[in-house]
């Protein structure tokens, strides 16, 4: 045997290799960064294949913005506890969200080339183009000089996708604009707009466009550069709903703009008022053509509630992204052969932890049912008023039961609500807050002890979130992002190549792959 194998040790040395070249192309396939598989479009049917794959001809992309494991886990618990039956001891457990049964999970990391705790527009250029830059700055490089083509971009011009681009806040707020801009700041909404126009995207939805006519007021607005070049500027809902893929080239602005310009709350919209799945449903109206569709829907008030450390208003607009979902699993289950929808976030906001140190092991999450309005319509709606009125502490406190269903120890129904009676601790907290928001307080902070109270927001009202959260076992360590990484939930064709834990760029190679697109 030993004279065998040394008579033959080339060959056998040979074999040896070969076969370890095999298995490494094998296994070397698998590898995300390094998989090149020829792809091929057979042009009498726009079907695009990889490997033996089809390319996915329709794309759903959506973003929850300051979306992470905790704020999708919250309001899982959250509708769970609220179905929980009151009479049984026995936790029944959270209700999981359409698209938490996905067939595939991954997770992202968000890191940019400033910060492990990015920032929203460094984030989507990750996801829109493959790329890390500073934050702040859309789809360019750091030195502020290269720009880098969107995977939006690259479908329309290489393979003749129609595009949508659909926010619940500024259609030119960073989000968006990832898709479809290049700036040096994402503080340029002015120029952002003009690149929108200029995109020839055949569908934007969305909050109002910010600074339309520039940071000074002076120049031309975007809406009118928008209709001269050919789209049409829609601000009602009953036009939006006369939309469809004989329309052209649309910008459907909501009918009802709340704060900043963005789309209400959803735990403020009225019945009548459109939905983010409403936006996305008149989108797939435009957008159905034989050629394909890219649609990228941004949930962009998930962040906005976290950075105010609301938690009933992140659940709800949390649940309105799922809704926006179903709208997508639809079309999926009528094109099931040629559909991949994608849920993920771009980052985490407001250090959101299921769990505070006064509720020990426990949570309450159904005191979240008293919560009837966000702290921006309790702003408008009530704060304004009790500056310009100098309301007592008494008067509002009422206010504060009305919408938040906290409650002091004597009142006519504290021994109904015991979860919901503010504590001494808590009541002082309230009262130090509504003296700050009227101007009255004797108390003086220093800057940070201040900021770390209450951000930037006003006091009363970001006191009251944060009791009520606290008592539901919810708690908030910023006001600002955080460095968690992100999920991606994938369902349909080619879904399968979202699972594992990769960088931020990594979706947008995967997608990228899939769509053999250069």
């Amino acid at each position: 045997m030993v004279c065998f194998i040394k008579k033959h040790a080339k060959k056998i040395t040979s074999l040896v290799l070969i076969g370890a070249l095999a298995l490494s192309t094998v296994f070397y396939g698998f590898s995300d960064k390094t998989k090149t598989v020829e792809a091929k479009t057979d042009k009498t049917t726009n079907v695009t294949t990889v490997g033996n794959t089809k390319a996915p001809k329709y794309v759903f992309f959506f973003i929850g913005d300051g979306m992470s494991f905790p704020q999708v886990q919250i309001t899982s618990d959250y509708l769970g506890a609220i179905k929980q039956n009151s009479s049984s001891e026995i936790l029944s457990g959270n209700k999981y969200l359409n698209f938490m049964k996905f067939d595939t999970v991954g997770s992202a990391v968000t890191y940019d080339s400033s910060s492990f705790c990015p920032d929203s527009a460094s984030t989507a250029t990750s996801l829109s183009t493959g790329h890390k830059t500073y934050s702040g700055v859309i789809n360019m490089d750091e030195t502020k000089s290269v720009s880098y083509e969107t995977i939006a971009e690259k479908l329309k011009k290489q393979l003749g996708y129609k595009v949508g681009i659909i926010s619940s806040v500024n259609i030119n707020h960073a989000t968006p604009a990832a898709y479809y801009a290049h700036q040096a700041s994402r503080n340029n909404y002015y120029e952002i707009g003009t690149e929108m126009v200029s995109s020839g995207f055949e569908y934007f939805a969305g909050g109002e466009i910010k600074q339309p006519t520039g940071a000074k007021n002076d120049q031309k607005s975007i809406y009118d550069l928008a209709k001269t070049a050919g789209y049409k500027v829609v601000t009602t809902q009953q036009e939006a709903k006369a939309l469809n893929s004989k329309s052209g080239k649309a910008i459907v602005i909501g009918e009802t703009i709340a704060d900043g310009g963005a789309l209400s709350y959803d735990i403020d919209r009225k019945s009548d008022e459109w939905s983010l799945a409403e936006y996305v449903r008149t989108g797939i109206n435009v957008l159905d053509n034989k050629k394909g569709f890219f649609m990228m829907v941004e949930g962009g008030k998930i962040d906005w509630a976290c950075h105010a450390n609301d938690a009933g208003s992140t659940i709800k607009d949390t649940v309105a992204l799922a809704d926006a979902v179903d709208v997508a699993l639809s079309f999926y289950n009528k094109h099931k052969e040629e559909t991949l929808i994608i849920v993920t976030g771009d980052h985490e906001t407001g250090g959101l932890s299921i769990g505070y140190a006064g509720t020990d092991y426990d949570t309450f999450l159904t005191n979240l049912v008293n919560q009837k309005i966000s702290y921006a319509k309790f702003d408008s709606d009530y704060v304004a008023n009790y500056k310009k009125n100098n309301t007592a502490f008494e008067s509002v406190l009422q206010d504060i039961k009305k919408n938040f269903g906290l409650l002091t120890s004597s009142d006519v129904d504290a021994a109904k609500y015991p979860k919901l009676v503010l504590t001494n601790y808590e009541y002082n907290k309230l009262y130090q807050a509504y003296q700050k928001t009227l101007g009255k307080s004797k108390v003086t902070l220093d800057k940070q002890e201040e900021y770390v109270l209450y951000g930037t927001y006003e006091p009363l009202t970001v006191t009251i979130t944060h009791i009520l959260n606290n008592k539901s076992g919810i708690n908030f360590s910023t006001y600002a992002h955080t460095g968690l990484p992100v999920p991606v939930f994938a369902k349909g064709l080619g879904s399968n190549v979202f699972e594992g834990y990769y960088d931020n760029t990594s979706v947008y190679t995967k997608l990228a792959s899939l769509l053999n697109i250069k």
